[in-house]
């Protein structure tokens, strides 16, 4: 049996596991998702909000190791976890999500790609702390194909803290020694899948896999997705 912890990403909690969940368990594994710092239910107030209280909530949430899966800008926290303690994560799971690159911020690698598709719909606060996804925007952005599942997506959608995106992260060995996996999303339309291909170049071939899903995979696919994650937790 695998344990599984599941980080959500920009301005989603772990509602957005909804669907996922289930199937995980469904198969005779544990899985669990949690809403970082200033997400979902959590309190903590936007201005607190730091990329390693991001990972110290991650860390926080494991007892046993995990296969801990980061969507989107959870690429980051999940990342500075494993770094942080690498002994408590059996692999990283990157669902179409960033990669740090040494002394890069996450906003350094947006700005990095081929095109930043979200750019358009990011509507900043005034005293510049979080942002928001403009709702008339968020449908085409993340669940172009998944509509069924934007009544309950969007009322749910949260501002999300600036200052985590916007700071470097530099990874050693503590980072490398833990197994690394992608899934790549192919018709994402919040971070190019080109960019996902840049993103995984020189990866072994059997650690990245393509799903034909939009950035939401958990509600276009659940079932695909599961199955993923079980195959990626049970094989070498």
């Amino acid at each position: 049996m695998a344990q599984f912890l599941l980080i959500h990403g920009s301005c989603h909690g772990a509602w957005c596991w909804r669907d996922v969940l289930p199937l995980l368990q469904a198969a005779g594994h544990e899985a669990r998702a949690i809403d970082l710092p200033s997400h979902g239910a959590d309190p903590t107030p936007a201005a607190k909000v730091t990329l390693e209280l991001y990972a110290r909530a991650i860390l926080g949430a494991i007892t046993d190791p995990v296969v801990l899966v980061g969507h989107s800008m959870a690429g980051y926290p999940i990342s500075l976890a494993a770094e942080l303690a690498p002994q408590r994560i059996d692999k990283l799971v990157y669902l179409c999500a960033y990669v740090p690159r040494n002394g890069m911020s996450l906003a350094d690698m947006r700005r990095a790609g081929p095109s930043q598709p979200l750019l358009e719909a990011i509507r900043r606060s005034d005293d510049g702390l979080t942002f928001r996804i403009d709702p008339r925007m968020a449908e085409a952005k993340f669940y172009h194909d998944c509509a069924h599942a934007v009544p309950y997506a969007l009322p749910r959608l949260c501002p999300q803290p600036i200052l985590p995106q916007d700071t470097p992260l530099t990874l050693g060995a503590a980072y490398a020694s833990v197994p690394r996996h992608y899934i790549r999303c192919t018709d994402d339309r919040t971070i190019p899948p080109d960019y996902q291909v840049t993103m995984t170049h020189g990866w072994p071939s059997d650690t990245v896999s393509d799903m034909e899903t939009s950035h939401s995979p958990f509600f276009a696919a659940p079932a695909e997705l599961a199955a993923r994650l079980v195959r990626i937790a049970e094989g070498p």
